[in-house]
């Protein structure tokens, strides 16, 4: 594995030479384990290497996704193919692809108009994603009906945990035990409404309103062009429901802000459907997956699984930013 700082280099002037590309300079931006990506200047302007952490079947079903996304007129990244025509380089057993680079600005989810452009092409992305078949040899990422079995077992985790006191502080112990029991009932709640809703008829791969979801969709990886919102680094997408990503972007809104807002929750939902609409079902599944306790099971997770006690202070915070939002989350599921 190269690694090492002036180890980058030689490396890359190698690959970039599967390319029919005449490389000016290049600078490493981003390194730490075996991905790294490197900016490149070329006689024709700026392209973008990128070094995978991935086995070829995984990446062969990101990568091929991208340029399906790309083909349709998504908001992705093109990917440029070698002189043999293949999207994916292999060179000393590492795998490597060749972007197109994009200039844009970097968002702030915390400021409304960012967040309302990052929506809209959240939608969009989304809705150019539905459709990839992936090539044959690939292995296919998949989350679809998965939800009840990881609620469950989340559920249990935080069962589990009020017996478990060794290398945690009682203060942390404590904490947890006052609100633990609160916190299960919002899983339960959350899981008796997926039970009975209309999950499993949409969450299969048969279904019109499967969509391939980013999962790490945040500042990072959306930057703003005069075009609209271009997504990046692709390497974690998925089948699911578009609620992944959503619920996901709410609950960190959520966090930060330390309480719950209804009147944002909708605006997000909102500037999504500019993008992509979505069935009443398909909002459900936001309103359900926002309801179980993410916030408060990632924050104490550590503790138990990694001997990295949470402020009890946290603990508390985020026990009772789950407990408000059951009520509204709820009137949501009954259209409210």
């Amino acid at each position: 594995m190269l690694v090492k700082g002036e180890d980058l280099n030689y490396l890359s002037q190698s690959v970039l030479e599967h390319y029919d590309v005449n490389p000016v300079n290049i600078q490493v931006i981003q390194s730490g384990g075996l991905k790294t990506v490197w900016k490149v200047e070329t006689d024709k302007g700026f392209i973008c290497l990128k070094r995978l952490n991935k086995t070829p079947e995984v990446a062969l079903f990101s990568v091929e996704a991208q340029r399906y996304i790309h083909g349709r007129g998504g908001n992705v990244p093109g990917i440029l193919t070698d002189k043999t025509g293949n999207p994916i380089v292999t060179f000393q057993d590492q795998l490597f692809v060749l972007y197109e680079w994009i200039d844009g600005g970097h968002l702030n989810f915390m400021r409304r108009e960012h967040l309302k452009i990052a929506m809209e092409g959240l939608g969009r992305f989304h809705g150019f994603s539905m459709g990839y078949q992936p090539p044959e040899g690939s292995k296919i990422s998949m989350k679809l009906s998965k939800w009840p079995d990881q609620y469950r077992s989340m559920i249990n985790k935080l069962k589990e945990w009020k017996k478990q006191e060794e290398g945690i502080p009682q203060s942390s112990v404590n904490m947890y035990r006052q609100w633990v029991d609160p916190m299960i009932e919002v899983g339960e709640r959350a899981l008796t409404h997926l039970i009975n809703s209309n999950y499993y008829e949409i969450s299969n791969p048969e279904s019109s309103v499967v969509v391939l979801c980013h999962q790490d969709y945040g500042p990072g990886n959306a930057l703003s062009t005069p075009e609209g919102v271009v997504v990046l680094d692709l390497d974690g997408v998925t089948y699911e429901l578009a609620a992944r990503d959503l619920r996901k972007t709410i609950l960190k809104s959520m966090e930060k802000m330390h309480k719950w807002d209804k009147a944002l929750m909708d605006d997000i939902l909102l500037w999504y459907e500019t993008g992509r609409p979505m069935t009443d079902d398909e909002r459900k599944m936001v309103y359900i997956d926002s309801l179980f306790p993410y916030s408060f099971f990632g924050k104490v997770k550590n503790q138990y699984l990694k001997g990295k006690p949470a402020k009890p202070s946290d603990i508390q915070e985020l026990g009772r930013l789950e407990l408000a939002k059951i009520e509204i989350l709820e009137a949501s599921l009954r259209g409210e």
